[in-house]
């Protein structure tokens, strides 16, 4: 079955339904990773407060954000939510009246949102952006942010890959490695973020780093009963331990396979049939019981405007 691809040629991953679903899942496990927390910047929100997500693919964490805040015994004000992305193939069909979607470039947002938001929020664009879309889209959001309102981009460590733990799973890595660096691709976004918010005019930058585990770990048994002790306000509390089905990892590269064909398998397979074992291979690995680590690295870089 084909999968629907933004026109964009930098985009590798689809805009559809298998999609969608595979976003869901992974909106789960980086929470998790980040203790249940929607965002990790500190922000205090407002009356009047308007916050930006940009690509915001299915709409999965402004939906949940937007229950969050909804919850009275927080006592957070209404909060009016903006939801950007190149297409909207993936908008969900009906959402709370809070939210708002439309189709936006976060590198070339409307005028008229100068100085808007109190909180910007973006996930994942890893794969989407080389290094001028990077520099372009963080001063678009330094831009549209009220003054002393924050920036939250929370990337995937496309540098130090660790889930190559066996034969094919290697292999993958390395075609990994050879599709990032022909498509530009930023290898460590958390130091990267860093510093170009901070030569934008950012200020009070921070990074929150995460490794989430993939496939199965016998030590830690079932994942629905493994959890671990987090420090949180007025105490300590069991939270799930993030992990991430072999199944799901894989379906990630899945997403890839088109540009991996269209750019002849970067020396590693042939064919997509070719592609397609080797995710199968590699999936088996990642869910061995042979005590092998294969993990998922995660930043979440956040930083203020200046007041």
């Amino acid at each position: 079955m084909s999968r629907y691809y933004h026109n964009a040629t930098q985009y590798l991953l689809p805009a559809d339904a298998e999609e969608t679903s595979r976003l869901k899942t992974q909106h789960k496990w980086i929470t998790e990773a980040y203790e249940n927390r929607l965002y990790v910047a500190p922000v205090s929100f407002k009356l009047g407060d308007m916050v930006l997500e940009s690509g915001v693919g299915s709409g999965i964490w402004a939906l949940d954000f937007a229950a969050y805040v909804a919850d009275s015994s927080l006592n957070i004000p209404p909060i009016q939510i903006k939801c950007i992305d190149i297409s909207d193939k993936q908008f969900p069909q009906t959402h709370p009246p809070n939210i708002e979607f439309s189709i936006q470039s976060v590198t070339n947002l409307p005028l008229e949102w100068s100085n808007t938001f109190s909180y910007a929020h973006q996930r994942l664009l890893v794969s989407a952006m080389a290094d001028s879309g990077w520099v372009t889209l963080t001063h678009e959001l330094f831009r549209v942010l009220r003054p002393g309102g924050w920036v939250e981009l929370v990337e995937y460590e496309a540098g130090d890959l660790r889930f190559g733990v066996g034969p094919e799973s290697t292999r993958l890595v390395s075609l990994i490695r050879k599709l990032y660096d022909a498509k530009g691709v930023i290898p460590d976004l958390g130091a990267y973020l860093s510093s170009l918010l901070a030569r934008i005019g950012f200020v009070n930058v921070r990074c929150e780093t995460r490794t989430v585990r993939i496939g199965h770990r016998e030590s830690d048994g079932p994942h629905e009963n493994a959890e671990k002790d987090v420090t949180v306000p007025g105490g300590r509390q069991q939270q799930p331990v993030p992990w991430i089905p072999g199944k799901e990892w894989m379906s990630l590269w899945k997403g890839m396979k088109t540009p991996v064909v269209d750019g002849g398998g970067y020396g590693v397979v042939q064919t997509a049939e070719e592609y397609d074992q080797l995710l199968k291979d590699s999936c088996e690995e990642w869910e061995s019981h042979d005590g092998s680590e294969a993990s998922s690295t995660y930043h979440a870089v956040f930083a203020q405007k200046p007041m």
